[in-house]
């Protein structure tokens, strides 16, 4: 857009997309169908699938330019209807390229009592010199119940890229009926000494974090323990919620420990067998 108060011979354009999806889903009989999906901008949901039946209706959510740049908006909004059961992911990484301005996403995620949410998108490659802002809230009713997982990658570890400049900045909010479950707030600058910092990131480009709704017992939590981890990855059990964090080297080990995971707690928390969708194995 052109600045309001310079003068036409100095004006600079600053080309920058805002893009909305917006996502609705409901229990039809034993179906969870699509009922909204509006769309403004480049951001786009496929064909939906039923890989696992009827009850889970699958979306892979696609940002067609492929990457986020300087002055971008990402606002994605969905609504999971009471007794259905949606599954959100991505074909591929999620990048956020160097830029002189902030891009921003917008999540904004509601499951309905007796619902269920899957949010699984693939990594978040952030650049040097990348400005990414990135905002989420989730809102569950009643029993809803919910399984989110974001990888995030600092630079790029296989180009011999270091985060040297730049921010990569984060906050996610869970509720349950109004009620705060999970705050978290993060802010990492280039070349911040958290990056390399034994209370940081410890020298390691690449974080994951995995949050399910639900309580496991020891037996089940200490077996997920005891899962290989190619860097550092434990799990947590607070009330109400399951957490997992991960520390790697590249976004293909944290991801390989994440699914690890979630093929054991999708069955004792969520009552189906894991299936990996596709997309992640092409």
């Amino acid at each position: 857009m052109y600045a309001m108060n310079a003068p036409a011979s100095s004006a600079v354009f600053t080309p920058s997309w805002h893009a909305e999806l917006e996502l609705g889903y409901a229990r039809d009989g034993a179906t969870t169908r699509p009922t909204l999906r509006r769309h403004q901008g480049p951001l786009r949901v496929q064909k939906h699938l039923y890989a696992e039946g009827p009850e889970v209706c699958q979306h892979i959510v696609v940002h067609p330019p492929g990457g986020i740049a300087g002055g971008d908006r990402l606002d994605i909004s969905a609504t999971v209807g009471a007794g259905a059961w949606a599954q959100l992911t991505s074909p591929g990484a999620a990048k956020w390229y160097r830029a002189a301005a902030p891009a921003y996403q917008n999540l904004r995620l509601r499951v309905e009592a007796g619902a269920t949410l899957e949010w699984l998108p693939q990594e978040t490659i952030v650049y040097s010199a990348a400005q990414a802002e990135l905002h989420s809230d989730i809102e569950l009713l009643g029993d809803a119940r919910l399984c989110y997982w974001d990888m995030v990658a600092l630079g790029r570890p296989a180009s011999g890229e270091r985060f040297a400049a730049g921010h990569f900045q984060a906050q996610l909010n869970i509720r349950r009926d109004g009620q705060l479950l999970w705050h978290e707030r993060q802010r990492i600058e280039g070349s911040d000494g958290l990056l390399d910092s034994p209370i940081g990131l410890a020298g390691q480009p690449v974080f994951a974090t995995l949050l399910v709704s639900g309580e496991i017992d020891v037996k089940l939590l200490e077996i997920c323990r005891a899962l290989p981890c190619t860097g550092r990855g434990d799990l947590t059990q607070l009330p109400g919620l399951l957490l997992a964090r991960c520390l790697a080297s590249e976004a293909l080990h944290a991801r390989a420990w994440l699914i690890d995971i979630w093929r054991l707690l999708r069955p004792a928390l969520l009552g189906r067998a894991a299936v990996p969708p596709r997309i992640w194995s092409t």
